[in-house]
Parts: structure tokens; sequence; C-alpha cells
């Protein structure tokens, strides 16, 4: 058998650089809930005492940006001095412009629109960057993703819900983790790795969180049949994590693209997603592949499948589209190609419109990974397109 070791990595809500994915989500939430049709790309950084948010944003609605901010701090659960981060007394400081006339002209109206290649009731929006986008998904787990970004997002979401639940009250919200899976001959066989780091109360003995994480998070998480004797852990390996959040690492929005798709294990075209309203493909085309790709292996049309995707600013129809299913296909990757062209159409507005992404969904995306996220009932989690694939094919 050929083994392999494969690693992805997730971090909690309240790692640095997921502080300001989520602030400026929320932040683009408060906006499309009054505004839908706004123009939105928000950055933010944050360190110690200060929070900066920066970008462009047009809008007709107002949003109180530096409340919306010290909110979302409040909650992931910053809200005091001793924690080295704190919602009431950070500094919030904005610098926010409209969006550049020259990117909006390209938006507003698609390329083929000027060029007279549609008919007018057809008007389509613009693409609003160039860039590719990569979607994938496997069959590895249930909902169709690769296991180990899989199971460190659960390891993630655990830590986050054993400190709020006050299961282990001690913790604090900055915390990593990651798993290696071993494969045999592709298959997914057992985890050979699992690495959690929690910040914590200084009170508090390493021997004790060590057990704890073990047994609250790490058992109760990963499934039995999984780990053996010879799973390796490693818990708060340097020994003490007190100091953490935006006092011990700065943050910053779309540091984390890896850990918010698919852990490594696919291609990424770069673009991050938060803080972005969906005319920016790197976020609505990102979603778009994701469905593209996970309908293909629910369709049974191949085991594992990557789709790329790309996009000339301005240009409604992507440049290209790729599909590699990596040797699992029941039929070959141009025939899928085709298909797809016949079912799913991937123009940003039609994307817009088919995913419903108009709506305030963003913030709850921000950690824990975009894709894969059927506890949320993203429209990029359906797999409502296998029956017309099958079709297309025949």
């Amino acid at each position: 058998m050929n083994r392999t070791l494969f690693t992805s990595e997730s971090v909690t809500e309240g790692h640095p650089d997921k502080i300001c994915d989520q602030i400026s989500d929320a932040i683009l939430d408060e906006i499309i809930s009054k505004d839908p049709n706004a123009r939105v790309a928000c950055e933010t950084t944050c360190t110690t005492g200060i929070v900066s948010i920066m970008g462009e944003i047009t809008t007709n609605c107002y949003a109180d940006i530096p409340s919306i901010a010290r909110r979302v701090v409040k909650e992931i659960g910053y809200d005091r001095a001793k924690y080295g981060f704190d919602a009431t007394t950070c500094a919030v400081v904005t610098s926010i412009d409209e969006q550049s006339p020259d990117i909006a002209m390209g938006v507003n109206e698609g390329y083929e629109n000027k060029i007279g290649a549609v008919r007018e009731e057809d008007n389509m929006t613009g693409a609003g960057d160039q860039g590719m986008m990569f979607g994938y998904a496997c069959d590895e787990t249930p909902e169709l993703m690769p296991m180990p970004i899989a199971l460190a997002h659960k390891l993630a979401m655990r830590l986050t819900k054993v400190r709020k639940e006050e299961i282990l009250p001690y913790l604090r919200p900055d915390g990593k983790t990651q798993v290696t899976i071993e494969y045999d001959d592709g298959q997914p066989k057992r985890v050979d790795t699992v690495v959690v780091s929690s910040q914590h109360a200084p009170e508090v003995s390493l021997e004790q969180i060590r057990a704890d994480i073990t047994e609250q998070v790490i058992r109760a998480t990963i499934p039995a049949e999984l780990m053996d004797e010879n799973t390796k852990i490693y818990i708060n390996p340097t020994g003490r994590f007190v100091i953490g959040g935006p006092q011990g690492d700065s943050g910053l929005t779309g540091r984390k693209i890896i850990v918010d798709t698919y852990g490594g294990y696919a291609r990424h075209g770069g673009g991050a997603f938060s803080g972005k309203d969906p005319t920016k493909v790197d976020r609505s085309a990102a979603y778009a592949a994701r469905w593209v790709a996970k309908n293909v292996v629910a369709a049974g049309l191949a085991r594992k499948c990557e789709v790329q995707l790309a996009y000339a600013i301005g240009v409604a129809h992507p440049v290209s589209i790729m599909v590699d299913t990596f040797g699992t296909g029941t039929a070959s990757d141009d025939e899928i190609v085709s298909a797809i062209t016949k079912v799913f159409d991937l123009r940003p507005n039609a994307i817009i419109k088919a995913l419903d992404l108009r709506k305030p969904i963003y913030r709850s995306l921000a950690a824990y990974g975009h894709m894969g996220r059927e506890d949320l009932g993203v429209t990029w989690e359906k797999t409502d397109r296998v029956d017309a694939l099958k079709a297309a094919l025949k």
C-alpha cells in the first residue's frame, strides 16, 4: 500500500486573524441587511488595544462600524482587560472610502453588454475583479470534505464550545487545532497526530489542561475507530499559552484563507472571502466552484473533483472552466466540463441569484470554514443539481 500523511489546521474564533474576519463580515452583514446591492470591501487589523478598519464601501445606509466591531469582540469573549484585549476599552479606528468608479463601471454593466453580445433584457453584471477560484469535493466525509480539515474544524468548534459553556471555564478565546490523517492508497485510514493549543488562565496547571482537553475536546470529537495506541497527541506543546489574542499576535482579515477552504488539500486562487460583497468573485465564484464540485461528487461522477473558474474584471462569463477528477471520474474531465456548462450558469449575477448571496449570512461563516458548513444550511452545500448533471452526461 502507498502510505501518506496529510495535515490540516483550524483556529478558533478568538484567533487574532479570525477576529478580523468576523468584524469585516459583521460589517458586511449589517450593510447588506439594509442595502442588498451595496458594494463592500472591508479589511480589519487588530493588535494590543486597537482595532483598525479600512476599505471601500458604497451604500445608501448607515452602519455604526465601531459599535459593530466592539460587539463582535465581546461576543467572541474578549470582554475584560485581564484577557489582554477588551471590547469596551480597545480603540477602534476607521478609514473608509467609496468603491472606485473605474471598478464600478465594469461591475455595473458587463463587457458583453457593451459590445452588444447579449439582448438588452439579459443585462449582465461583470466580475468585480480578475482572478481564479477553486472549488473541491471528495467522498472522505459525509459533507464531502477532506477529512483532515473537517476534523480540525470540529476540534476548534468543540474547543470554543467547552469554553463558552464553562465546561472548561479556565480556557480563553484564542486557540488552534491540527489533524494529521494517514492515507493508504488515497483512502483515509486513521488519525496519526492531533495538536491542540488553547489560551488559558495563568493559574491552571499544564497537567490539568492536557487531561481535560484530551477528554473533553479530542476524544469527544474524533471517532474512536480513527484513533489507536499509536496516535500522537500534543496539547499546548510549549507548556504555557496565557498571552494570546491580539495581545500575543496581530490579526488581519484574509490571512487564514486555507483554513477557510480545504486545509491545503486542494488548490487555492489566493483571494480572501471576508469583508467582500458577493459581486467580488473571490467570494461568490469560490462558493460556486464548491457547489459545482460537490454536485459532481454527489452525482457519483467522481470520488474527487477540483473545479477552477477564472474571470476577467468587468466580464460576466468565466474565461475558463477546468475540472480535475484525479483519475476517479466515471466520465472524462472534458465531458464533465461540458455537463457543468449546461447545468450551471456561472456569471456573477447568476451565481448571486442561484445561491441567494445578498443576505446577511457571512459573520457565521467567518470562523470554522466556509466550505462543508451543512450545519449553517448554506446554499453552496446543496446537492440540487445531481440529476441535471447525470442527464447532461447521457
